[in-house]
C-alpha cells in the first residue's frame, strides 16, 4: 500500500464523529500524524466509568492501527482555541501541513422561523469556524515560506455543502454558511498560492449523526453492501487533495458521494446588457431583462439539479 502523505502531519476538525472521523482515519492509512480536533470534553459512559471524549477514541483507533495521532477537545469557532488547535499540530509533529475543516451543526428551520440564534450558531461554527483554522494555519506556512525563502508544503480542504449550490429551502443559516465557505477558500488560493498552499472545498453527501433527519428518506443499503451516503465514499478524495498528486487541483469545488466525484464549473456569465446612453433608466431596464427573464422563469441562481447527481451504473 503506498504512503503519500508519510511524513506530513495534519488537522481535521469535527473529527470525533461522522466525517470527519473517516477523513481522520484515511489520512492516517495514508501516512499522515493527524491531530483529532473534536468539540466536547471527557465524561462518563452508562456505568458510571470514565470515558474518553470522541475525539479521544478516535485518535486511539488510529494509534492503534499503527498511526500518529493526538486528540484536541476544543470548539474551534473559538479564535483562541483555533491557535490551539494549530500550535498543538507544529508542536506535536514539527509543522503542520494539512488542514481539513469539517466541524458543524444544523439549526433548520425556514428563513421566516428562524431565530437569531439559529442563525448565528450556525455562521459561527462553520463559516467562523473555517476562517479561525484557516488563519493560523495560514500564518504558519507563510512564516515558514519566508523562513525557507521558497513555497512550502500546504494543503486546505474546506467543506461546504449541497445545499449552497441547490439554495436549500429549509437552511438559509447553512446554505449561507456553506456559500461563505467557498468564497473564503478561492480568496485562500489565491491569496497562499504563492507559498505552495492549495486550498480546495468539497460538497459531500453522507449520513451521520449531524444529517440523519436530512437523510432520513433516503433508503438504506442492502445487506453486505457499503451505504451510498457511507462518509468512506468522501474520505478517499480528501486524502488525494491532502496530497502531492493534487499540487495543480487549487480554488475549486467538487461533489463527492457514493462513489461520485463532480467538479462544479465556476460561475460564467450568462448575458450582457448595454446601457445606449451612460446610464440605464428604469424603462430601458424593464425593455431589455423583462424579456429575457420570461423566458426563465422558475430558473434562479441555484443549481438544483446537483442534488440529482449519482453514480452511473451498467446496467
Amino acid at each position: 500500500m503506498s504512503h503519500p502523505l508519510n511524513g506530513l502531519s495534519a488537522i481535521v476538525t469535527g473529527a470525533g464523529r461522522g466525517l470527519g472521523r473517516a477523513e481522520a482515519l484515511e489520512l492516517a492509512r495514508l501516512g499522515a500524524s493527524v491531530v483529532v480536533n473534536d468539540y466536547g470534553q471527557p465524561g462518563r459512559d452508562g456505568s458510571g466509568e470514565a470515558s474518553s471524549a470522541p475525539a479521544e477514541a478516535v485518535a486511539e483507533e488510529i494509534r492503534a492501527l499503527g498511526g500518529q495521532a493526538v486528540a484536541h477537545l476544543g470548539d474551534i469557532a473559538d479564535h483562541e482555541t483555533a491557535r490551539e488547535l494549530v500550535g498543538l499540530a507544529t508542536g506535536t509533529y514539527g509543522k503542520l501541513d494539512i488542514l481539513v475543516n469539517n466541524a458543524g451543526i444544523l439549526r433548520d428551520r425556514m428563513v421566516f422561523s428562524m431565530s437569531e440564534d439559529d442563525w448565528d450558531s450556525v455562521i459561527r461554527v462553520h463559516l467562523k469556524g473555517h476562517f479561525n483554522t484557516t488563519h493560523f494555519a495560514a500564518s504558519h506556512w507563510r512564516e515558514r515560506s519566508k523562513a525557507a525563502g521558497a513555497p512550502v508544503y500546504g494543503r486546505i480542504v474546506n467543506t461546504s455543502s449541497e445545499a449552497f449550490l441547490a439554495g436549500s429551502a429549509g437552511q438559509p443559516n447553512y446554505a449561507a454558511a456553506k456559500g461563505g465557505i467557498v468564497g473564503l477558500t478561492t480568496s485562500t488560493a489565491l491569496a497562499l498560492a504563492k507559498y505552495g498552499v492549495t486550498a480546495n472545498a468539497i460538497c459531500p453527501r453522507a449520513r451521520t449523526r449531524m444529517t440523519e433527519d436530512v437523510f432520513a428518506g433516503f433508503a438504506e443499503p442492502d445487506e453486505g453492501r457499503l451505504d451510498p451516503l457511507a462518509p468512506e465514499h468522501v474520505a478517499p478524495l480528501v486524502g488525494y487533495l491532502a496530497s502531492p498528486a493534487a499540487a495543480r487541483v487549487n480554488g475549486q469545488l467538487l461533489v463527492v458521494h457514493g462513489g461520485m466525484v463532480a467538479v462544479v464549473e465556476r460561475p460564467r456569465v450568462a448575458a450582457k446588457f448595454d446601457a445606449v446612453k451612460e446610464t440605464f433608466s428604469y424603462e430601458e431596464l424593464d425593455g431589455l431583462l423583462s424579456p429575457y427573464y420570461e423566458s426563465r422563469e422558475g430558473e434562479t441562481f441555484a443549481a438544483a439539479e446537483v442534488v440529482g447527481l449519482k453514480r452511473h451504473r451498467d446496467h
